[in-house]
């Protein structure tokens, strides 16, 4: 039976990437989860190994020297200020920096020194199959309005007019890699990810459980803090259990080799439909007027002045339709929740139900007005896999309540 490596093994998708494997000891010999911290138990199946991505190759390849390693899980990922140092980080400089002699590992390269780590240690030449996880701003959602569906085979975004996207540079490191050693390789592309892991707050799920239960504290409405425009038109999500199933379903299939693939839930949903499941979960109404009243919280920052459609428009008869998008939150929630008012309900129920007090701080508000206040659709094709076998599906709202279930037995928010 082959072993299998999970580096980020701690983040929402690579915690779950392990439980998956761990779930199935009669398919995998072991399971290395790598890590800077360990932050649970897994069982006996798994051994951590103690790994910092932004160490030099050479400091890697000796905390992984002793391994025997069959297939390779990539789902680490470090979120920074912006895209030119996500490139950097969670990519390889040799792509963005002109000058590679200021390249430094310390700054990052996480994927290009983990790659490198595997050839010193002699690990690259027994891999079999290297799963890279990413997400839709491989399409570039985050610039603006993009062509519906995005499927796997659409053109990537011209670098320049457009900034760095550190999934391309992820890509670039991996197909490099595998071809020198004659690796097969799969990358995933997933979406708005509703999952959960200790001391991991960069999960959607979380801010809108924390935003419920705040809204809850301070009165009997949920107001959707989002743009009306987007409460109205369609997304998709992928839970990070669906997810792992994926990767170990892909990793393992002869005719997924050296393949990308869009991961989701498989329904299409809209937060009109959403919203109302929600504010009942917490006991709370939906204000009939909630986009009718003052926003006395309102942003709006515009985003990609060429938005990701407009590469395709000529192509597909939109030449001149693929107008610039913006981000209009009604509740900007960076600002919500620094207010006195949001900080004191905070308190109020970290004190009365011993959740952590830190949690609202950590919460990723700014992604959270991403997310929300968008005004266009983001909807990834399943085509692709489904054609291959995959069957995998998980309705969202099943999927979102189960996940406050575990939010609150988990003492995130208030049971």
């Amino acid at each position: 039976m082959p072993t299998a490596m999970v580096a980020g093994a701690t983040g929402i998708l690579g915690r779950e990437i392990v439980k998956e494997l761990c779930s199935r000891p009669d398919e995998w010999t072991a399971v290395y989860t790598m890590s800077r911290s360990k932050k649970e138990d897994f069982g006996p199946q798994v051994r951590h190994i103690h790994l910092d991505l932004n160490a030099k190759p050479e400091d890697m390849a000796k905390d992984m020297a002793n391994l025997q390693v069959d297939y390779v899980f990539f789902a680490a990922y470090l979120q920074m200020n912006s895209e030119e140092e996500n490139t950097r980080v969670n990519g390889t400089s040799e792509f963005l920096i002109k000058e590679p002699s200021k390249a430094n590992s310390k700054e990052g390269d996480m994927l290009d020194a983990f790659c490198k780590a595997l050839e010193i240690n002699g690990h690259a030449a027994g891999i079999k199959r290297f799963v890279l996880v990413t997400g839709a701003k491989n399409y570039g959602v985050y610039f603006g309005e993009v062509k519906i569906p995005m499927e796997e085979d659409d053109p990537w975004l011209p670098e320049p007019p457009f900034p760095p996207n550190f999934y391309y540079r992820q890509q670039h490191i991996l197909h490099n890699f595998t071809k020198k050693h004659g690796i097969e390789w799969n990358v995933t592309y997933s979406n708005e990810v509703f999952g959960f892991a200790k001391g991991n707050f960069m999960n959607f799920a979380s801010a809108i459980a924390i935003y419920a239960a705040v809204s809850k504290e301070l009165g009997d409405e949920l107001v959707f803090p989002g743009s009306e425009e987007f409460y109205k038109i369609v997304t998709m999500f992928t839970d990070a259990g669906l997810h792992a199933r994926f990767v170990r379903w892909a990793s393992l299939e002869s005719l997924a080799a050296n393949q990308a693939f869009n991961v989701t839930n498989g329904d299409v949903e809209s937060w009109m439909n959403l919203w109302p499941k929600v504010a009942k979960y917490f006991g709370l109404s939906v204000p009939s007027d909630q986009f009718l009243r003052s926003a006395p919280l309102a942003s709006e920052r515009p985003l990609a002045k060429e938005s990701p459609l407009s590469v395709v428009a000529n192509d597909i008869g939109l030449k001149g339709r693929a107008p610039q998008s913006y981000l209009r939150p009604r509740v900007d929630l960076v600002k919500w929740a620094e207010t006195d008012e949001v900080q004191s309900a905070w308190k109020r129920l970290s004190d009365t139900h011993g959740l952590d007090p830190e949690t609202l701080e950590k919460a990723t508000w700014a992604f959270a007005n991403f997310a929300w206040g968008r005004d266009y659709n983001v909807v990834l094709s399943m085509t692709k896999a489904r054609n291959l076998g995959w069957t995998g599906y998980l309705d969202s709202w099943e999927n979102l309540r189960n996940i406050f279930d575990e939010l609150k037995k988990e003492k995130v928010i208030p049971n």
